[in-house]
């Protein structure tokens, strides 16, 4: 196997491990749209690491913390709808970011690459940051884990049981932008958030538990990374839409399953 192949699989596979915990609770929480609109401020840590010239990386990395803590702070507003306010947000994000890309480089930068990402020219220095940043987010969610967990499956009754529900929401949206911005390179801004929430809407039909779901959205999502990747060879198509169109597949024949067993 090609090495470029290689660092794909592996980048793909880590991400798919690191991401299923956070896509299980942006499920539970109903969060998929929250998400989105963190995804599509990426586009604007692009548009200023072209403008000032430093790390695409780190600048997307602080769009996305900036525009996740925005988002807690308004959602506790009650003048505008929650969900109009995320897509307010998602769409003006988006629109900005693209208008700030073009300004800053001109008309020959090619969005797509940003758009849909480019898993096939991830480097081993991807796969280092990939690595480090990847440890430190299921460190952290191995410890709030319990806190999470009672805070999506019933706010009111975690808050009696003492539990601080905004410091646990503003750690989850930060480790949330952490993700985004690894998944940026491999599935690009727009496809992001599918990467999160099809792996964890896969398992649910085949999970008892909250542990089993997590951990068969990493093995659904890595076998999503395989397919799509083989997929993308065999048919000459880009690597992260190929990833999605195989794990919303799996989705679709897991759903259909628990539909027919009923």
């Amino acid at each position: 196997m090609e090495p470029f192949l290689l660092r794909a699989l592996a980048a793909g596979v880590g991400l798919a491990v690191i991401a299923a915990p956070l896509g299980c609770f942006l499920v539970w929480s109903r969060m998929a749209f929250f998400g989105e609109t963190v995804a599509q401020a990426s586009l604007i840590g692009v548009a200023l690491a072209l403008a000032f010239d430093i790390d695409v990386t780190a600048t997307v990395l602080v769009a996305c913390v900036a525009m996740a803590l925005l988002l807690v702070a308004l959602s506790r507003q009650s003048l505008v709808p929650v969900d109009s306010l995320l897509s307010l947000l998602a769409h003006s994000s988006l629109a900005i970011g693209v208008l700030a890309t073009a300004l800053a480089k001109g008309r020959s930068i090619d969005l797509m690459g940003f758009l849909f990402g480019d898993i096939l020219s991830v480097t081993t220095g991807d796969l280092a940051w990939l690595g480090m940043c990847g440890l430190v987010v299921i460190a952290v969610l191995w410890r709030l884990w319990q806190p999470l967990l009672s805070i999506a499956v019933h706010d009111e009754l975690a808050a009696a049981e003492g539990i601080n529900r905004d410091r646990a929401r503003i750690v989850f949206v930060v480790l949330l932008a952490v993700v985004i911005a690894m998944a940026m390179k491999i599935v690009g801004v727009l496809l992001t958030v599918a990467f999160l929430i099809i792996p964890a809407a896969a398992a649910r039909p085949l999970s008892k538990t909250p542990e089993a779901m997590a951990s068969l959205a990493a093995l659904l999502g890595a076998l999503g990374v395989a397919g799509g990747l083989g997929l993308s060879m065999l048919a000459d198509t880009p690597g992260g839409p190929s990833i999605v169109a195989v794990l919303a597949l799996i989705a679709a024949m897991t759903m259909a399953g628990a539909v027919r067993r009923g």
